[in-house]
C-alpha cells in the first residue's frame, strides 16, 4: 500500500500520466483537400463529422506544405517522414531518375510480387525507395515491434508510403475490386482480408449508382451540374447526375468506384474490419492505423473544386468520418485513440473557369511544354537535347550534348531564357542555383525542399500563380502557391485541448509533434520542429 501511495505522489510531482500513451494513433488523409472546404461546405456539414473534429480538436488553420511538387507520393511521404522529398527522395508520384536513366513509379520495387486478387503491376510495390523513417516506424521501435502499423488507401502510394518500412501490413485497392498487397509484408493475405474481398462490398455501391445526398437546392456552394469545367465520369454523356455505374462498371472494371465517393466508404468498412480482425487499439501497446482517402482526388481532378460532385463527395465523407469516429468510440474508446487528420495537397481552381472570368491565366499541358522544348533546342542546336521533361523538371541528353561538344553550362542558360519568354513561367532554376539555395528566394526555398540531385533535373521550372500544366477541365496540384499548399490539421481525442491556431504551419511538423506527444524517437529525417500547441497532455 505504502509503495502504491509513493507511485501516485511521484506521478503527481512529476506530472506524467499514467498512460504515457494512446492505445491507438490514427492518421486520416484526404486527397487533394483544400482547407478551405471545411470553410466553404461547413453549413452542410453534421454536427458529429469534420464538425466534431474541428469543434472538440485542435485545428491548425493555417497548415502549408513547403516544398514542390505538391503531388500525393511527395505529399503522404512528408507527412509521415516530417521531411521534405529532398530528404525522403520521394520526388513525385512517378519522376525520371537521373542516376538510372529512366523513369520510376514511388514505390516500384521488382523485388516483391502481388498478394491477393490482382495484376503484378498493380501490386509489386513496397517502401523500398523511401529513403527515411516514418513515426508509424518509430512507433514499431518504441514498441519492440510488438505495437501493429496497418496502412490503407484504394492508392498504393497512399497506404505504403504512411505505413513505412516496417508495418506489418499496407493494403491497396485493385481493379479487380479487392484490396491487394505484395509479398514485402507477407506471402498471403490475412483471411480477414481475403473474407472481405469475396463479399465483393463495392458492387452495393456501384449497383445503387451515384445521385444527390443532399435535396439539389444545398449545393449552392457550386456552380450548376452541367458545366463546361468538368469533366466526363466513364464515358457519361454529360457531368449531370444520377451517374449510372453499374453501366460503367460493366463496361470497365471495379476501379470505376474510385472516382465516386462510395470510394471511401469502402475503405472506411475495411479500415473498421481492420481494427476488429487484428484487435488494434486491444491493449496498452500503441498501435498505428493509416487511412488515405483517395476518391476525393480522383472525383477533383476529374471534374474540379466548384463541381456538385465533389460537393457531394465532401458531404459524404463527412459522414463516413462521423461513422468512423463513432466506431472508434465504441470499439477503441473515447479518449484512448489519438486521430490527425490532414491532406496530401490541395488543389487549383479550374483555370478556365477563371479565365472566363478575365483573370489572364491559362492551361499548359506538359505535352506541350516538352514539345516546346524540343522546338526550341532543334532549332538552336541541331539537335533534340530533350531527355525528359516531367514534374516541372527539365533533363537534358549528356551524352549528345558530349557527343556534340557543347557547352552544358551554356546550353542551361540558353534553355532557361528561352523559358523565361514562355506565357506561363515565372521563375526558372538552374541545378546550380538549387543547390547553392541561401533561403532567402521564396519559391527556390519551395524547389530546393523538393529536389534531390541524385534525381532530379538540370532544371526546375516554377509557373506562374494560376497557371496550370493540366487540360481544360478539372484540376490538378503541384504549385507552390497557396491553393497547393493549404491543408487542414486537425488533431483530436487522447490528451487533446480544444482550440484552433492561426500561425503559418509546415506539414513537416506532423510528424515529429506526434512524436513527442507519445515520447518515441523522431523518425530520422526530420528537422524536429514541432506544433507546441498539442503537447500539453493535460486536457
Amino acid at each position: 500500500m505504502k509503495k502504491n501511495i509513493l507511485l501516485l505522489a511521484l506521478l503527481a510531482v512529476t506530472g506524467l500520466s499514467a498512460q504515457q500513451r494512446p492505445k491507438l494513433v490514427v492518421g486520416i488523409v484526404v486527397d487533394q483537400m483544400k482547407m478551405e472546404y471545411l470553410y466553404r461546405f461547413s453549413d452542410d456539414f453534421s454536427p458529429n463529422g469534420f464538425k466534431r473534429l474541428m469543434n472538440d480538436g485542435f485545428t491548425f488553420q493555417n497548415m502549408h506544405y513547403n516544398y514542390m511538387p505538391t503531388y500525393t507520393a511527395p505529399g503522404h511521404a512528408s507527412i509521415y517522414t516530417g521531411t521534405t522529398p529532398a530528404t525522403h527522395g520521394i520526388v513525385g508520384n512517378e519522376w525520371f531518375s537521373r542516376t538510372l536513366g529512366k523513369e520510376m513509379y514511388c514505390t516500384d520495387d521488382a523485388g516483391v510480387k502481388t498478394v491477393g486478387d490482382g495484376t503484378a503491376e498493380e501490386g509489386a510495390l513496397s517502401p523500398k525507395n523511401l529513403q527515411s523513417t516514418t513515426i508509424t516506424d518509430e512507433v514499431r521501435m518504441a514498441t519492440n515491434f510488438t505495437g501493429k502499423v496497418i496502412g490503407m488507401s484504394l492508392k498504393d502510394r497512399g497506404a505504403i508510403l504512411p505505413a513505412g518500412h516496417f508495418a506489418n501490413w499496407a493494403f491497396w485497392y485493385s481493379k479487380t475490386g479487392s484490396f491487394i498487397s505484395s509479398t514485402f509484408y507477407g506471402e498471403k493475405l490475412p483471411e480477414w482480408v481475403t473474407e472481405f474481398n469475396n463479399e465483393k462490398n463495392y458492387l452495393k455501391y456501384i449497383n445503387k449508382g451515384w445521385d444527390l445526398y443532399r435535396p439539389a437546392s444545398v449545393y449552392n456552394e457550386s456552380l450548376p451540374d452541367n458545366n463546361p469545367y468538368e469533366g466526363k465520369l466513364y464515358g457519361s454523356a454529360a457531368p449531370v447526375f444520377p451517374y449510372d455505374l453499374k453501366s460503367m462498371y460493366e463496361k470497365n472494371d471495379a476501379g470505376v468506384i474510385r472516382a465516386t465517393p462510395f470510394g471511401n466508404d469502402l475503405l472506411a468498412e475495411f479500415a473498421k474490419r481492420a481494427i476488429e480482425k487484428e484487435e488494434l487499439g486491444k491493449d496498452n501497446v500503441t498501435d498505428f492505423l493509416t487511412v488515405s482517402f483517395s476518391s476525393t482526388d480522383y472525383v477533383g481532378h476529374l471534374l474540379g473544386p466548384r463541381s456538385m460532385e465533389l460537393q457531394d463527395t465532401y458531404l459524404r465523407l463527412d459522414q463516413t468520418i462521423a461513422d468512423f469516429l463513432a466506431y472508434l468510440d465504441k470499439t477503441v474508446g473515447k479518449g484512448n485513440y489519438l486521430l490527425f487528420l490532414t491532406a496530401d495537397h490541395a488543389g487549383a481552381e479550374n483555370v478556365i473557369y477563371l479565365k472566363d472570368r478575365k483573370y489572364n491565366v491559362d492551361n499548359y499541358p506538359s505535352k506541350e511544354v516538352k514539345k516546346s522544348l524540343q522546338d526550341f533546342s532543334t532549332k538552336t542546336f541541331g539537335v533534340d537535347l530533350i531527355q525528359n521533361y516531367s514534374n516541372f523538371n527539365v533533363f537534358f541528353n549528356k551524352q549528345i550534348v558530349k557527343d556534340k561538344k557543347l557547352d552544358l553550362d551554356k546550353v542551361k542558360d540558353a534553355f532557361k531564357k528561352f523559358l523565361i519568354t514562355q506565357p506561363q513561367v515565372k521563375k526558372v532554376y538552374t541545378e546550380e542555383e538549387v543547390l547553392a539555395n541561401a533561403g532567402n528566394d521564396y519559391a527556390l526555398n519551395f524547389v530546393a525542399k523538393g529536389y534531390d540531385v541524385t534525381q532530379n533535373g538540370d532544371l526546375v521550372i516554377v509557373d506562374k500563380p494560376g497557371m496550370i500544366e493540366y487540360t481544360p477541365t478539372g484540376t490538378s496540384h503541384g504549385t507552390i502557391y497557396s491553393y497547393d499548399t493549404h491543408v487542414p490539421a486537425i488533431f483530436y481525442g487522447w490528451h487533446i485541448k480544444k482550440g484552433e491556431s492561426y500561425d503559418k504551419k509546415a506539414i513537416t511538423e506532423i510528424a515529429p509533434t506526434i512524436a513527442q506527444k507519445i515520447k518515441v524517437t523522431f523518425p530520422n529525417g526530420t528537422e524536429a520542429k514541432v506544433m507546441t500547441e498539442v503537447l500539453d497532455n493535460k486536457k
